[in-house]
């Protein structure tokens, strides 16, 4: 299977393991994340690993699904009650079931794939491998949200390389989505990884730097933490603007969680 194939299902495991025992009425609980419940976290997660799975296999399907949803967004109807609404309110143990059983298939059908192969997606076409890595992007930063509710501190593991990857290839676009030029040179990463590995990206001579764990710049650029909250040194104009404004997610520009805003729950 295509490596990031199978981080995204490893992801997606982890994350099952935590949801497996929730009752329902710990999975309506509201969270961090513009105060979406677990249940509607779940539910955006699963129709969108749905939409990417059509954009592989059933092209059609795909563009059906994603006019409607446009349609329903001109209707000013909220993304949240819109995925409510296609999903017939599926909710509890009946959603996380229903999102581990599509997520198994799914994988081992992107593992089999040209890594090359464009797909469609919302914005612009994107590779197979990309498609894939953008879903285990999606569903390791939204599950953050449900760490801090559930007031449990996060194990991640190397896998996360694939985020900041992709964060590295999506410099340009968290500028552009701001409307504004991205600065060179893109800073140099200096990262721990969870297993304790160093990771080095860029060029080491520039005077643009951001050094730290890995986890902790990924939720930066996943906007689950602001930068204030982590223990990242960021040195350089460049730096401290993308760390401001980071998303290597699509849509238009989000602004960042607030100073403290984002955090594990304490008990």
């Amino acid at each position: 299977m295509m490596d990031q194939a199978q981080d995204f299902l490893d992801e997606s495991e982890a994350i099952y393991a935590l949801l497996e025992n929730l009752t329902d009425e710990q999975m309506e609980q509201g969270t961090g994340f513009k105060g979406w419940t677990i249940n509607a976290i779940m539910r955006h997660l699963h129709i969108w690993n749905m939409a990417a799975y059509w954009s592989l296999t059933e092209p059609e399907k795909f563009h059906a699904f994603f006019k409607e949803i446009m349609a329903g967004m001109k209707g000013q109807t909220s993304m949240r009650f819109f995925e409510a609404d296609y999903l017939d309110n599926l909710a509890g143990a009946n959603l996380i079931k229903t999102w581990r059983d599509f997520y198994q298939k799914m994988a081992p059908e992107f593992g089999a794939a040209d890594p090359a192969m464009r797909v469609e997606w919302a914005g612009p076409s994107m590779s197979v491998r990309s498609s894939i890595t953008a879903r285990l992007m999606e569903n390791w930063s939204h599950a953050q949200a449900i760490y801090d509710v559930l007031g449990i501190k996060r194990e991640n593991e190397d896998r996360i390389r694939n985020i900041v990857m992709m964060v590295l290839n999506t410099y340009g676009w968290t500028f552009k989505v701001n409307r504004e030029e991205a600065p060179q040179p893109t800073p140099f990463l200096k990262l721990t990884a969870p297993s304790g590995i160093i990771w080095n990206y860029g060029d080491e001579s520039t005077e643009e730097r951001i050094e730290g764990l890995a986890e902790e710049f990924c939720q930066v650029v996943t906007q689950t933490r602001n930068i204030a909250d982590t223990n990242l040194q960021v040195t350089g104009p460049n730096a401290t603007r993308w760390m401001a404004i980071a998303q290597c997610f699509a849509g238009g520009a989000e602004t960042p969680p607030a100073p403290g805003v984002r955090s594990i729950k304490t008990r």
